[in-house]
């Protein structure tokens, strides 16, 4: 509402300088001639209109211009933000770009270093654990020999059990045999013999 009435008093301020501007040529139409007020009015006029144009300039211009101003001098204040975030990251980029060489020699290095740890804990890792496979396999090797030697034993034992006993079937006949058990037998039958003895 308020911006309608602020439109609506220019119009009818330029009707009405319309109007005072049109009543001299109308006033010569109709009477032929030239009166000496028709001069009087038209500096009337013109001092009417020229006030109106004037107080409107005074009254509205210095808010249009100071609006304007305002318009201008943040959009200035914007375009300068702007111009130096463009500066600042072409200082940047142009920064980078200068030590883009030494950058990458940096991360080649750190690639390096990183191959060679790499290398290093491989390296490492595979002795651990191929000492941890000679561990193991000389444990093995006690353990088998171990084994070995407690069936080495066992086989010894029962082969010379079994030769002994060959050898005992050999040199014993049966009529040794039964010497030995009548030699046995006498003895425990003496009275000072074994069977004695034990009474």
């Amino acid at each position: 509402m308020r911006r309608l009435r602020g439109a609506m008093l220019p119009v009818l301020l330029a009707c009405g300088l319309v109007l005072l501007a049109a009543h001299p040529a109308l006033a010569a139409q109709e009477g032929g001639g030239t009166s000496p007020l028709t001069g009087v009015f038209q500096w009337i006029n013109f001092a009417i209109v020229a006030g109106l144009i004037g107080w409107l300039l005074v009254k509205k211009a210095p808010g249009v211009f100071a609006a304007r101003v305002r318009e201008i001098r943040s959009a200035i204040d914007e375009a300068a933000k702007v111009k130096a975030q463009a500066d600042a990251q072409r200082r940047d980029a142009e920064q980078r770009l200068a030590n883009l060489a030494s950058e990458i020699e940096e991360m080649r290095a750190a690639a390096r270093r990183d191959a060679a740890a790499e290398a290093e804990r491989i390296h490492a890792a595979t002795e651990e654990e191929a000492a941890k496979m000679a561990r193991a396999a000389r444990m093995e090797v006690e353990a088998a020999g171990r084994g070995a030697r407690v069936a080495l034993r066992a086989m010894a034992s029962r082969l010379s059990i079994e030769v002994a006993e060959a050898v005992l079937r050999a040199e014993i006949t049966p009529a040794a045999e039964e010497g030995m058990f009548a030699t046995f037998v006498g003895e425990l039958a003496r009275p000072g013999g074994q069977g004695g003895r034990r009474n």
